[in-house]
């Protein structure tokens, strides 16, 4: 069964950091291209950043460029968005995503509330 397990979400202030995690099962991790999206409580979903098996490639939104860094530990079966001067507008629940044979696997999220 593929799993996907997100986590490091919590309250933070405007300007604060956070990084979240993700951990794939069920699945060849090391081998599938990942994702990060988020949904915002009062928009659709947007994605923020892709990255390739190896983690030798990856892709931003306008929004996360200079701000968020997207990584991967294909050891740990894990990937990482590191989120710097978080603002307001990032509250949103975050997904790590994944396709392959022919099916989108989504985790269940893990809600990031930037507030002062």
């Amino acid at each position: 069964e593929v799993q996907l397990v997100e986590s490091g979400g919590g309250w933070v202030q405007p300007g604060g950091s956070l990084k979240l995690s993700c951990v794939g099962s069920g699945f060849t991790f090391s081998n599938t291209a990942m994702k990060w999206v988020r949904h915002p409580p009062e928009w659709g979903v947007e994605w923020i950043s892709s990255i390739n098996s190896r983690g030798q490639a990856t892709t931003y939104a306008d929004f996360a460029k200079d701000r968020f860094t997207i990584s991967r530990d294909n050891a740990q079966n894990t990937i990482y968005l590191e989120m710097n001067s978080l603002k307001p507008e990032d509250t949103a629940v975050y997904y790590c995503k994944t396709f392959f044979a022919g099916t989108n696997y989504w985790g269940k999220g893990t809600l990031v509330t930037v507030s002062s």
